[in-house]
């Protein structure tokens, strides 16, 4: 421990050791200056003033006509607002803490009726909660796939070794995006149409996002975990069974823990991958965090700085999974 103390500390005292320091902050300095340089001579007009609003936002009813408001009725808190113009009678349901004007009041295109004082979470976080949802119950589902399947691919059964292999094959040498779309457009409609026929609730996009996603993941985790398996020296194996137990329970407290150590930089991979995987869902109109940053896009014309918060937002997502599956690697060292 002292001996390896004294080589941690020569290394420091080393000039390279202040030079690849100097070196690293040269290289941050330079590319943010180089980054700013840029955006200052490109025709663009940032508006980085109208980014909160997609993180958090609240109700406002605006009249599209000009007229009067001829009544105001109250129904249980519920406002109904009847505004008479040259086109007919224009009506507006808003909560009655949030009226603005009265009876008799006149309104223009873009007159505000009502406000919320609430805030509630606005497409940005709607998004960002979705792509959660969806990669959390994926990875759990694409974990559980790829135990079975990487126990199935080291299995001497054939038969489960053999569907094993099909299943990773088929699954790795296709495009994500042409798997959700059969998922959603082709097994979907078929198992859709036959659940309706027998009287219960279709699966929902976010479910078939969740299923195309598990079984892609899942293709992965088994070779990740057949790989860890097969490093596990077969003595292992040989001296658990020789103690007694059965081929499960060695597989289960032998093996599988020290597989799944060997494994779990691959496994974080993996996940992270699935995370940013889960931007192709929007192809079947799922609003997770790339299509709502794409509408809001579409929308306002910001294109820079929706883009840039988009990938801000996925290393959020992503850096404190890395960062944890490290803290666990280094608990795991120490024991």
């Amino acid at each position: 421990m002292i001996q390896k103390l004294k080589s941690t500390l020569a290394e420091k005292h080393h000039p390279s050791w202040y030079i690849g320091i100097v070196a690293f902050f040269l290289v941050i300095i330079i590319s943010i200056l180089m980054i700013l340089s840029a955006s200052k001579q490109i025709d663009y007009v940032w508006q980085w003033n109208r980014v909160p609003t997609r993180f958090f936002t609240h109700q406002v009813v605006k009249s599209d006509t000009k007229g009067e408001i001829k009544t105001i009725t109250i129904e249980d808190n519920i406002a109904i607002i009847e505004v008479k113009s040259d086109y007919g009678i224009e009506i507006f349901k808003v909560e009655e803490q949030d009226l603005l004007l009265k009876r008799g009041d006149f309104v223009s295109p873009g007159t505000i009726i009502a406000e919320s004082k609430k805030f509630k979470p606005g497409i940005l976080l709607e998004g960002l909660g979705l792509t959660l949802l969806i990669s959390l119950y994926s990875s759990i589902c694409g974990i559980i796939i790829g135990l079975f399947g990487g126990l199935a691919r080291v299995s001497k059964n054939p038969g489960p070794r053999w569907l094993s292999a099909i299943y990773v094959e088929i699954i790795r040498g296709s495009p994500l995006l042409v798997q959700i779309l059969i998922w959603y457009f082709v097994i979907g409609t078929l198992v859709n149409d036959n659940l309706a026929k027998m009287g219960m609730n279709p699966i929902s996009p976010v479910g078939w996002g969740i299923i195309s996603l598990s079984i892609f993941a899942g293709a992965y985790v088994t070779e990740i975990v057949r790989g860890g398996i097969e490093s596990v020296p077969k003595g292992q194996m040989e001296a658990a069974r020789s103690s007694g137990m059965t081929y499960i329970q060695a597989m289960i407290y032998i093996i599988l823990p020290q597989a799944l150590k060997v494994a779990m930089p691959a496994l974080t991979g993996q996940f992270i991958s699935l995370i940013k995987d889960s931007s192709l869902l929007g192809i079947i109109a799922l609003r997770e965090l790339t299509k709502a940053s794409r509408e809001i896009v579409a929308s306002t014309m910001m294109t820079f700085e929706f883009f840039l918060i988009l990938a801000v937002l996925y290393l959020v997502l992503t850096f404190p999974l890395s960062m944890f599956v490290k803290y666990l690697e280094q608990r795991a060292k120490v024991k």
